[in-house]
């Protein structure tokens, strides 16, 4: 089969970038193109995205890999979840994007409990609560700005405004619009029956589309097809994940959140599930990424900032051999504590919740890394205790992809604490996994292929087995 050259646009939430894929068989060789930060603006205590600032990097992207692969016949577009930018009648954005870290949403949440019940909610939709959800934000803006709200006649999702400025199609790709908490797990359409309990009008929403839909061409470009891969970063990563010789598999989505779960063909909408905030998001092919989402590295990426704004010198991996060399912390903090989620000044929270729980105080860099570290792997042991109770199952091994793949400290102790095998990588499997896809939309992946076995072909993982005495 010709080879063929696709586009991925990665967008996070610290930065984005334009990585290139050109596929040779079932091999995927990825080229990073372009790379620029994600900038937030703050106006009257409230955050927002830059989106057209990250538009104008995208163009830059677009131009560059066009400049080295003139053949390109692809792109698509991935973010993170729940964000969204409101438009009116005549598709033009009544705001710019909230970021999902402002504090308004609280009040949406307080509004859609008088409206419905959770557990009501859970059933309908299968998605666990979580402040930052687009439900609340959306109900946010009811209350906060009615006017605008009225005005609305449709959302986009992140990543799929950036695919409609692209080709002027307005879609919500399914594993992206799972994240709303207002997507039926079971239809993989939206719920008119929450969106009616809650008084959200059904028609501000675009049409769900399967992941892998083409869209269309790109105006200036007709040549390059616009795809809507999976337009969530967590979904494409779980795509690309390559699951080899073990049979029963967890994953693990590792960056600044946590995403620790399984794929099931249903989704699961038990109470139990609910109880233990756990949620059912929609995966490629249709699959159901049954996870729950932690708080990640984001803690010790708030330390970075706060000891480099303080003066101090030191590299990651200056920071990972600290942490080798302290020793192991005679406790642990569940970072999904409220108090940790929003930015601020992360080492002295920690010394704050060791004062109020009587703990020793960590105060060396090397003991609060390694403190954090550890308290990651705590948090992935307990989660994946409660994720095999609640399906049924035991796994052979976890499956760590994302860029905390990388971190080899923290791959070990999750094996050590879990008692499994940690298969890491690869660290970009967001970007290999919308690469992927784009191939399989455009058939130009071979027939005989999945895109799990041309994972496999494309990257090198590393196995970090348990050490023996099971755990720490």
């Amino acid at each position: 089969m010709q080879a063929s050259v696709h586009l991925a646009f990665d967008l996070g939430a610290s930065s984005g970038r334009a990585v290139l894929g050109r596929l040779e068989g079932n091999r995927m060789e990825m080229q990073e193109v372009h790379r620029w930060d994600t900038p937030i603006e703050v106006e009257e205590e409230r955050l927002y995205w830059d989106l057209d600032a990250v538009w104008s990097s995208m163009q830059e992207g677009l131009a560059i890999a066009l400049k080295e692969a003139p053949d390109l016949c692809s792109l698509s577009v991935d973010s993170w979840g729940v964000d969204y930018v409101p438009m009116d009648s005549t598709m033009q954005p009544l705001r710019r994007a909230h970021v999902y870290r402002d504090p308004r949403s609280a009040s949406g949440e307080a509004l859609a409990w008088q409206r419905v019940a959770r557990e009501e909610l859970y059933g309908m939709t299968g998605v666990a609560s979580h402040p930052i959800n687009t439900l609340f934000q959306v109900l946010a803006d009811e209350q906060m700005t009615p006017q605008r709200h009225a005005a609305t006649c449709c959302r986009l999702l992140i990543a799929d405004y950036m695919n409609w400025r692209f080709c002027d199609r307005p879609v919500a790709e399914e594993s992206l619009a799972s994240t709303t908490q207002l997507l039926s797990a079971n239809s993989r359409s939206w719920s008119v029956e929450a969106m009616q309990a809650l008084q959200i009008d059904p028609v501000t929403w675009p049409r769900v589309v399967p992941s892998g839909t083409v869209l269309g061409p790109v105006p200036d470009n007709p040549n390059v097809a616009v795809i809507a891969s999976c337009s969530h970063d967590t979904a494409c990563a779980v795509a690309a994940i390559p699951a080899g010789e073990y049979s029963s598999w967890a994953f693990l989505s590792s960056g600044t959140w946590s995403l620790l779960g399984a794929e099931t063909p249903t989704p699961i909408c038990v109470p139990a599930a609910m109880e233990a905030g756990f949620t059912n998001e929609v995966g490629y092919g249709g699959t159901i990424r049954f996870l729950k989402n932690l708080t990640g590295l984001w803690v010790l990426q708030e330390c970075e900032r706060v000891w480099r704004e303080a003066g101090m010198n030191f590299d990651y991996t200056g920071l990972l051999d600290e942490a080798s060399r302290a020793e192991p912390p005679e406790y642990t903090i569940d970072f999904n504590d409220p108090r940790f989620s929003t930015p601020g000044n992360m080492p002295q929270r920690i010394a704050d919740w060791c004062r109020e729980h009587r703990r020793p105080v960590v105060s060396e860099r090397g003991d609060i890394v390694r403190l954090i570290l550890e308290s990651l792997a705590e948090v992935y042991r307990t989660t994946l205790g409660s994720l095999s109770t609640l399906l049924g199952r035991h796994f052979d091994c976890l499956h760590v992809v994302g860029g905390g793949s990388r971190n080899r400290l923290l791959n070990q102790w999750t094996a050590d604490r879990c008692g499994l095998p940690v298969i890491a990588g690869p660290s970009e499997a967001t970007a290999l996994g919308n690469l992927l896809i784009q191939a399989k939309a455009m058939s130009r992946l071979p027939v005989d292929s999945s895109i799990r076995e041309a994972s496999a072909t494309s990257v090198v993982t590393e196995i970090f087995q348990p050490n023996q005495s099971g755990g720490p």
